[in-house]
């Protein structure tokens, strides 16, 4: 379980080495993906099942399909890349989520945007229908390309199962988007209608970032390529997550 008392620290990993490595450095969670050439794809049940051995933290598996089954990035800019792809390719996620679930995970990451850029929500149902009411899952960067990012967060408030948004505040990262994070981060301490979830800052995300964020009330954080000082071609290194732990803590 989570330390509550302490920002929460997320890591991706693409496989248990990755995993092992995070747990040994101090992360609190992590995110389960595959091609991150492609921003982060569903992962095959095999290593979900060698990563849940691997390991005793939480871990949320990502539900997205893969590019070629949605529109690319022309037409509907970047938020193509969160189309589902019609609904042949939604049934063959929802088979996946279920084999996933047989293999006893219960918490996910998702989010799709419909033609344009606004939350489809009708996919969203379908396929979290599929995950169960005791699953938790995390909305991830589509947000941060959406059409309409307030829209979004009023047309999923209170969906089951929701407990987290992961958001840079802009599609371009963090850098553009603190000042939509410190906004957001002020509504979520608020209780507002559609900012009840849980914000976690990541896309983008170093370490200078951290006190800025923590002192607006961010109290969750995602890392990706920060935890591999070999880049992405790298696996995930304890001492680079040991350094975010130590600078969350401290700051905190």
């Amino acid at each position: 379980m989570c330390d509550m008392s302490r920002p929460l620290l997320e890591v991706i990993a693409l496989d248990a080495e990755d995993a092992i490595a995070a747990q040994s450095g101090g992360a609190d969670r992590l995110e389960l993906v595959t091609e991150m050439s492609a921003d982060g794809l569903t992962p095959a049940v095999e290593t979900v099942a060698a990563i849940r051995e691997a390991v005793t933290l939480p871990l949320r598996v990502m539900l997205r399909p893969g590019p070629g089954s949605s529109p690319g990035p022309s037409g509907a800019g970047a938020a193509g890349a969160f189309r589902t792809g019609g609904s042949g390719v939604l049934d063959a996620l929802c088979a996946t989520a279920e084999k996933l679930r047989a293999e006893g995970a219960r918490e996910f990451v998702l989010g799709f945007l419909d033609e344009d850029g606004h939350a489809d929500v009708a996919a969203i149902r379908t396929l979290t229908a599929v995950l169960g009411e005791d699953a938790r899952w995390t909305c991830h960067r589509a947000i941060d390309h959406s059409a309409d990012r307030f829209a979004l967060r009023a047309g999923l408030d209170g969906f089951p199962g929701l407990d987290t948004y992961l958001t840079a505040g802009s599609a371009a990262g963090v850098d553009h988007g603190l000042a939509v994070l410190r906004g957001e981060a002020a509504r979520t301490a608020a209780g507002e209608p559609g900012y009840r979830a849980r914000l976690m800052a990541g896309g983008g995300l170093r370490l200078d970032h951290v006190p800025e964020l923590l002192a607006a009330g961010v109290d969750a954080f995602h890392i990706g390529g920060a935890a591999r000082p070999a880049g992405w071609s790298g696996p995930v290194t304890a001492e680079a997550v040991a350094a975010w732990r130590a600078a969350l803590d401290a700051a905190a």
